[in-house]
This record gives structure tokens, C-alpha cells and sequence, in this order.
């Protein structure tokens, strides 16, 4: 069984533009990302998949593995799945490149379901939210499961809504998800050919395509220390934690 890990990077990101490329101690944050992934042993192996020279660029000069995709990937997703093209497996793992503190046993959860269970096409992590902040935060995914964790819907509202008791956990989405190349290869067919699906494009949530066609999501629960940067802020808290740690000896930026 052959399993590679994808990472996807694009440098026109409508929320922070050169993203990938932001400098975290010395190192662009792809490198970092690329480092975690790189330690999870069930890859065979693992890719940046990039449309931009810059990126692509800076990959080799950094003895990074990586790939040029197309322009026309509407997606993260779809990015992943144009590498899975190119390169075949039995399992595809997207890991998202402004996650630089992912940890590798965190990556492994995903992967782990599926290997034990071939009936299983597409895994998700999710984490239950201890900030109430995070609850009401748009730009935060929440998970609906059923009692085998199968997921029942995303949506980025406060749901489900506690009618009777607030005592209910609540789980937010973490963005590594792993796919069998035939689901993949269903994703990327059906936004060739329909666009977005019908609450996929309301709620602007990737997976949901899987959701409303069919699909069965395992979501794995995962204790995460881990922080996307999708704004400047959240690159300055990731850069404080990156400092510590290399002061600490726990990583290294060489």
C-alpha cells in the first residue's frame, strides 16, 4: 500500500497573500510544514503541490519535494488530487500548509483508520473546542457526527444548538484529510462538471461535497497543538511558539 502526503500551496490567498512563503525563524512556513510531515512514518512520500514559480522555487533550493500544478484548481482538494494524477497511490493525505505546528502523530491519525479499515474512503480530524470563542468564529468548521463518528454535517454556525443542556461538546474541523484515490478522484470529477455541491457552496466547506453525495466521513478526535495562520496575527503567536522551541532544543530550523 502506498500512501503520500500533499501539501498544498498557493500564493494568491485572498486572505494573506504569500503566505506559504512568510518567514517563522529563519525558514519559510512551507518548510516548516513540510518538516512534519516528512516524520510521519506511514508516508511513502510526501509533496508541496504548487501553481506559483515563487514556491516552486524556493521548494528546490530547500531540497523540498515538489510538484507544479494547474491555475484552474478551484481547490485545495482539487490541487491534491491533480498530484494524485501524476503520482499513483492507494491513499492520499492532504495536509494543509499554514498548519507549521502540526504535529506528526496528529497526521497519523488519519492515516491510521484507513489502513485497519478498507471500507473507509475519507478521514477527517476534529478537536473539541474549549475556547467559546472558537464557537461563534466563522472562519472555524464545526463537526456533526453520529455515535460511530461518522460525520452528519459542517457548518461554520454554533451547532448543534443545546436545546435542552449546554452540557455538550462541541468539536471544531482540523484540516488534514486523507482520501482513497477513487474518492478523490470523485471530488475532482464532480467539480469539473457541476462546480461546488448545492450546501458545499453555501457554507463554503470542501468535504461537504463528499457529504451531500453520499460519502461516509470518519472523523478521528485528536488533542492538537496546533494554530493555522490565516492572518498576520496568528503568524506573529506561531513565530513566538517556533522561538521557544528552538531555544528549547524541541526543533531545529537547519
Amino acid at each position: 500500500m502506498k500512501i503520500i502526503g500533499v501539501i498544498p500551496a498557493r500564493y494568491k490567498s485572498s486572505r494573506f497573500p504569500g503566505k506559504p512563503l512568510v518567514d517563522i525563524c529563519g525558514k519559510p512556513m512551507v518548510w516548516w510544514t513540510y518538516q512534519q510531515a516528512i516524520q510521519v512514518t506511514e508516508f511513502d512520500e510526501v509533496y508541496v503541490a504548487t501553481d506559483d514559480q515563487r514556491i516552486f522555487d524556493t521548494c528546490i533550493e530547500l531540497g523540498v519535494n515538489v510538484i507544479m500544478t494547474s491555475e484552474d484548481n478551484k481547490t485545495g482538494t482539487d490541487r491534491v488530487g491533480e498530484v494524485a494524477r501524476k503520482i499513483p497511490a492507494d491513499i492520499i493525505v492532504n495536509v494543509q500548509g499554514d498548519e507549521p505546528l502540526m504535529a506528526p502523530e496528529t497526521i497519523r491519525a488519519a492515516i491510521l483508520p484507513m489502513i485497519d479499515d478498507p471500507s473507509i474512503q475519507v478521514t477527517n480530524l476534529m478537536a473539541r473546542i474549549t475556547d467559546p470563542v472558537e464557537l461563534i468564529n466563522s472562519t472555524i468548521p464545526k463537526v456533526i457526527t453520529n455515535k460511530d463518528n461518522i460525520g452528519v454535517y459542517m457548518t461554520r454556525a454554533a451547532a448543534p444548538y443545546p436545546k435542552g443542556s449546554i452540557d455538550y461538546p462541541f468539536y471544531k474541523q482540523i484540516c488534514v484529510y486523507a482520501f482513497r484515490t477513487d474518492a478523490l478522484a470523485f471530488y475532482c470529477e464532480y467539480g469539473k462538471n457541476y462546480g461546488k455541491a448545492k450546501i458545499e457552496a453555501i457554507e463554503d466547506i470542501e468535504l461537504l461535497r463528499f457529504i451531500e453525495n453520499g460519502y461516509k466521513i470518519k472523523f478521528m478526535e485528536v488533542e492538537v497543538e496546533s494554530l493555522a495562520v490565516d492572518t498576520p496575527n496568528d503568524l506573529d503567536k506561531v513565530r513566538s511558539i517556533m522561538a521557544a522551541k528552538i531555544k528549547a532544543g524541541e526543533i531545529s530550523n537547519h
